[in-house]
C-alpha cells in the first residue's frame, strides 16, 4: 500500500533474531495488556449482578484490545512503518505515523491523535481514583502515614492525589517525558502486583480447600488452578521483563522496591512505639490536680495582651507574664512603657478583685532567639513550683485576609513549635487568637 504521506525508511538490520530479542518484544508487549486490571478495580460499579457485567465488560476490553493491537501490527507492516528513537530530533510515535500514512496531515489526523490524547488522559485516571484507595488501606494497617488515610473537603483521599500527582511530575521530569525510558517502570510494578495478587489467591483458595467440602471443594480446586496459572504466567512475564528491559529503567524498580518496602515497615514500627506507649493506662491518674502556673508571652501591652491575662486568671491564681526584649537589638520603648504602667494598669485591678498581682518577667533575647530565655524561665520555675503543670499562653493576631498573613512575624507560631519541640511533658501550650475581624463559620449544605 502507498501512504499518503511517506513514512521514513526502516534501517537496515543490525542483527539476527535472538531470544533476548525475542525477550525484549515479549516484554513491551506485556505493557499493552495493562489497565485490564481496572475493571476488578470498578466493581461497584456495575449493576447487579456486578460478577456477570464485569465479565462482559472484560471480555469487550480484551476483544477490542486485541482487534486494534492486530489492527496496527498489520497497518505497521504493510506500510513499512517502525519505532524510531525519542532522544532524536523529528520523533513520531507509530501510531502518528501511521495516522500520517492513512489520513495525511488533515483534520482527521488531528482527531485521530486528539482521540488517542483523550484516551490516554481517561486511562491516567484509573491511577488518581484506585492508588489512593490503596493508600488508605495500607495506612490503616499502619504502613503508611495516617494522612493517606483521610478524606479531604472534596470527599477523596487527597494526600494520595497530591503524592501521586507528584511523584509522575517527578518522574516526566527525570525521565524527560521518554516513555521508552518510563515503560519498564511501568511494566515491572504493574506484573508483580499481578503476580502477588494472584498468589494471594492461591494461598486463599488453598486455606479454602482445608475446610469446605462437598460441591464448594470442587469449585474451589479450579479456582485455584486458574489462579495457579494465572501466578505463573504473570511471574515468568515479570522475570522476562526485568531481564529485556533491565538496562533501560528496570534496574531502578529492583533497587526502589525493596527500599519501599524497608520504609513501609519502619512507619509501621513507628506506630507499634507509639501505640505501646499510649495503651491503656487504667485507672484515672488523680495524683496532680494542682491548679497550672500560666506563663503569658506578651509582645507588647495592648488589648490582646490584656484578654490573654484575663483568661490566664479564669485558670489558675499564679500568673506570670513574660515579655522578651532586645529582639530588635536594644531595649525599646515599648519595654519602659510596660515597666511605667504595669503597676497601674496591671498590679492594681488584681489587687482590687482579690487576685494575686500577676509578676512581671522581662527577658532579654541578645542573639534574637526568643524561645532560649524563654525555656530558661520555664526551668526556673519547674524548680520553683516542683511538680507543677506549666501552661504557657500564647497570645496571636488572626488576620482576616490570606495575603495580610505575610504583613506579620508569626512569632506565637515558631515559638509554639520550639516549645513542641523542647518543652518537655510538664508543657501545656494555649494558642490565644486575636481576630481583627470576627469569622463567620461557612455551613455547607
Amino acid at each position: 500500500s502507498t501512504p499518503v504521506i511517506a513514512v521514513q525508511p526502516l534501517p537496515q538490520p543490525t542483527g539476527s533474531v535472538s531470544l533476548l530479542l525475542l525477550m525484549h518484544a515479549f516484554a513491551s508487549g506485556c505493557t499493552a495488556m495493562t489497565g485490564v486490571e481496572a475493571v476488578s478495580n470498578g466493581m461497584t460499579a456495575f449493576k447487579d449482578p456486578p460478577v456477570r457485567h464485569g465479565r462482559r465488560t472484560l471480555a469487550a476490553i480484551c476483544l477490542i484490545l486485541g482487534l486494534l493491537l492486530g489492527g496496527i501490527a498489520f497497518l505497521s507492516a504493510r506500510y513499512r512503518i517502525g519505532a524510531m528513537d525519542q532522544e532524536k530530533d523529528g520523533y513520531q510515535s507509530v501510531l502518528s505515523q501511521l495516522a500520517h500514512a492513512v489520513v495525511g496531515d488533515g483534520v482527521f489526523y488531528y482527531i485521530a491523535v486528539g482521540s488517542l490524547l483523550c484516551v490516554l488522559a481517561l486511562s491516567a485516571n484509573t491511577s488518581f481514583v484506585d492508588f489512593p484507595r490503596l493508600c488508605r488501606m495500607v495506612a490503616e494497617d499502619g504502613y503508611l502515614p495516617k494522612p493517606f488515610a483521610m478524606v479531604g473537603r472534596r470527599l477523596v483521599f487527597s494526600v494520595g492525589i497530591l503524592y501521586l500527582g507528584f511523584a509522575t511530575g517527578l518522574l516526566l521530569v527525570v525521565f524527560d517525558g521518554i516513555t521508552d525510558h518510563l515503560i519498564p517502570l511501568f511494566a515491572i510494578g504493574a506484573f508483580l502486583t499481578f503476580t502477588l495478587s494472584q498468589t494471594g489467591m492461591v494461598l486463599h483458595w488453598v486455606r479454602a480447600l482445608r475446610t469446605e467440602k462437598g460441591l464448594n471443594r470442587a469449585g474451589n480446586r479450579i479456582h485455584l488452578a486458574i489462579n495457579s496459572l494465572g501466578a505463573t504466567i504473570t511471574a515468568l512475564a515479570l522475570v522476562v521483563i526485568v531481564i529485556a528491559k533491565f538496562r533501560e529503567g528496570a534496574w531502578i524498580t529492583v533497587i526502589v522496591i525493596p527500599l519501599v518496602i524497608i520504609l513501609l515497615r519502619l512507619v509501621r514500627r513507628y506506630y507499634d512505639h507509639l501505640e505501646a506507649g499510649l495503651r491503656e493506662p487504667g485507672k484515672l491518674n488523680l495524683g496532680n490536680v494542682q491548679r497550672p502556673v500560666v506563663l503569658v508571652v506578651t509582645q507588647q501591652w495592648n488589648r490582646m495582651a490584656d484578654k490573654a491575662l484575663s483568661f490566664a486568671f479564669q485558670l489558675s491564681r499564679d500568673v506570670i507574664a513574660v515579655h522578651v526584649a532586645r529582639l530588635s537589638g536594644e531595649v525599646s520603648d515599648e519595654e519602659r512603657a510596660i515597666r511605667g504602667r504595669w503597676s497601674k494598669d496591671v498590679e492594681a485591678p488584681a489587687k482590687a478583685a482579690g487576685l494575686r498581682p500577676p509578676r512581671l518577667v522581662l527577658l532579654n533575647a541578645d542573639y534574637r532567639l526568643m524561645f532560649e530565655p524563654l525555656l530558661k524561665e520555664i526551668r526556673a520555675l519547674r524548680g520553683e513550683f516542683g511538680g507543677r503543670t506549666i501552661a504557657v499562653l500564647l497570645p496571636e493576631v488572626v488576620p482576616p485576609n490570606w495575603w495580610q498573613y505575610v504583613l506579620h512575624t508569626h512569632r506565637a507560631r515558631r515559638l509554639h513549635a520550639k516549645l513542641l519541640e523542647f518543652g518537655g511533658s510538664d508543657i501545656v501550650i494555649i494558642s490565644m487568637p486575636w481576630y481583627i475581624e470576627e469569622p463567620r463559620i461557612e455551613v455547607t449544605h
